[in-house]
């Protein structure tokens, strides 16, 4: 007796592994398939390009613009990995004054848009910003142009390296102590223990933050634009705007995928090297912090400049620019309607997108097969596509396919959803992946309905993971530029078209309000996603 009921458990497990999930594979089709919709547009018009188009993409300025988008998505990872790998250790390893705090500031630039931050590098460093004002009277009367590759590359990475900061954490995290404690306590410092022990444990978490730093620097729109630097979707978009034939446009984004599916094919072949990516699993045992004598100081400092220049330089720009008009007597545009068309706009994108990542989530968690991880791969597409790629399609198969959804909130939705799938998939995988699935084999040997269960008994459980899901997906939505241009409704303005509207004409007082307000939005979005962490 005590052999049947241990094993029934397993055969019940595995019986139900091996039906097939007819309804989860079809959904999961769906999905994949409207993922899929940008590139096959994309091939479409490249196949319909004549001469024209085709004279857009072989001329030289095209080079010049390749080179350009590669030297910023390079710049960029580099110094995200530069300013981020000494945050990540200082506040994971080694005792400084106001470690956690510095552990949740120095993330918080995550929330600030990138076309905001290229907005107060211009207010703050520009050739006659806020720090030549506080110069002058030391006789600067101008400093040097802050445009162009440089400050694009600055903007670019103070919104990006929080990427390698949380990686580089949480792969820190999972590091055995033990190992730690014993190189020093053969003699090594601090320094030679980060440099000798850590940093080949976590060499692949590094690479994957610098890759995902890179592909938010590649398909950026905002600071590029603000900071007069030309790439590809800088290029793009004027295309788009300036010719009635689309196809030049779309041989562009073509060449632009291209170059980032390179870039997802280096993480592969990173991620494909066992001797890189294997770490000491987490233990119990709590980690004795390094000491690094007096200069815990200094640590401290650096964590505090970076934070200032994450959050603080765009929170003084914001306020200096909405004082001063104010005080000048200009009026401000009512921000009531912005807010609720942004948080309608990114509350719904956060919906569907979590409704679409369910059924791929679940059939890779809980039936994986060589289809199911094709339809994985398939729904990461997304992610390679600029949001300019991704309206483009959009706005092409709304406008000769189904014109009743063309400049429609639903399409905006959808391109949203389609452009942050992979960040709502990874979670709820991950989230469905520790749950022990014995518990809704237990329910089903009960007689309860597949649907039933997943309602009673998992989503539940995998709540937290949906809501951390969902608050990931509002705030890179909330943030999105390039797609809410493109596909927003007639007369339908949100806080990101304001702040570019009016930094695109230098109307700095109209762009400070609403860039303040989708700060704190954003804030909160990031206040929800550190709570659920918590509580998974």
């Amino acid at each position: 007796m005590i052999r049947r009921t241990t094993l029934a458990p397993t055969a019940l497990s595995t019986a139900s592994l091996r039906r097939q999930p007819w309804l989860l594979i079809g959904l999961s089709l769906a999905v994949v398939m409207l993922v899929l919709l940008p590139i096959s547009y994309l091939i479409v018009r490249a196949l319909e390009a004549g001469p024209d188009a085709w004279a857009v993409l072989l001329r030289p300025r095209t080079l010049r613009v390749v080179f350009n988008s590669l030297g910023v998505a390079i710049a960029t990872a580099l110094l995200s990995v530069v300013i981020a790998a000494p945050l990540a250790w200082l506040t994971v390893c080694v005792d400084i004054p106001g470690r956690r705090f510095w552990a949740i500031a120095t993330a918080l630039p995550l929330a600030v848009p990138s076309y905001i931050n290229g907005f107060a590098i211009i207010v703050v460093l520009g050739p006659v910003g806020l720090l030549q004002q506080m110069l002058a009277p030391f006789g600067v009367e101008r400093l040097p142009p802050i445009y162009g590759f440089a400050g694009a590359v600055l903007a670019l990475t103070l919104s990006s390296y929080p990427y390698v900061l949380l990686n580089m954490r949480a792969a820190l995290l999972r590091c055995d102590p033990a190992v730690e404690d014993a190189a020093r306590s053969m003699g090594d410092s601090p320094w030679l223990v980060f440099w000798r022990i850590l940093l080949p444990q976590v060499r692949p978490a590094i690479a994957i933050g610098a890759l995902l730093a890179a592909l938010y620097s590649l398909s950026d729109f905002g600071a590029v634009s603000l900071l007069q630097f030309e790439t590809f979707t800088r290029s793009i978009y004027v295309q788009y705007r300036g010719s009635f034939d689309r196809s030049g446009a779309a041989l562009l984004a073509l060449v632009l995928i291209g170059l980032t599916l390179s870039l997802i094919g280096i993480e592969h072949l990173i991620r494909g090297r066992p001797s890189m990516s294997r770490t000491t699993c987490a233990v119990a045992r709590l980690r004795r912090l390094a000491d690094i004598g007096w200069w815990r100081w200094p640590a401290a400092l650096y964590a505090g400049l970076i934070t200032l220049l994450g959050v603080g330089m765009p929170l003084i720009a914001l306020s200096y620019w909405l004082i001063r008009g104010l005080l000048n007597g200009q009026t401000l545009t009512t921000l009531w309607r912005p807010l609720g068309n942004s948080l309608l706009a990114a509350g719904g994108a956060a919906l569907l997108t979590v409704v679409m990542a369910v059924p791929i989530a679940l059939l890779v968690a809980r039936f994986p097969s060589q289809l199911s991880r094709l339809l994985d791969a398939a729904a990461y597409t997304g992610y390679a596509l600029p949001g300019i790629v991704v309206a483009l399609a959009l706005v092409f198969f709304g406008a000769n396919f189904v014109p009743w959804l063309y400049q429609t909130l639903p399409m905006l939705l959808l391109g949203l959803a389609i452009r942050f799938l992979p960040q709502a998939v990874g979670g709820l995988r991950t989230t469905l992946q520790q749950m022990n699935p014995r518990v809704e084999d237990a329910a089903r040997s009960l007689g309860r309905a597949p649907f039933t269960v997943f309602i009673g008994i998992t989503l539940p459980l995998i709540m937290p993971g949906v809501l951390s899901a969902a608050a990931l997906v509002f705030l890179t939505s909330i943030k999105e530029l390039p797609t809410t241009l493109l596909l927003s409704p007639t007369d339908f303005p949100t806080l990101a078209t304001m702040i570019w509207s009016a930094t695109s004409e230098a109307m700095f007082t109209q762009a400070a309000a609403p860039a303040l307000v989708l700060l704190i939005v954003s804030a909160g979005a990031m206040a929800l996603m550190l709570i659920n962490e918590r509580t998974e």
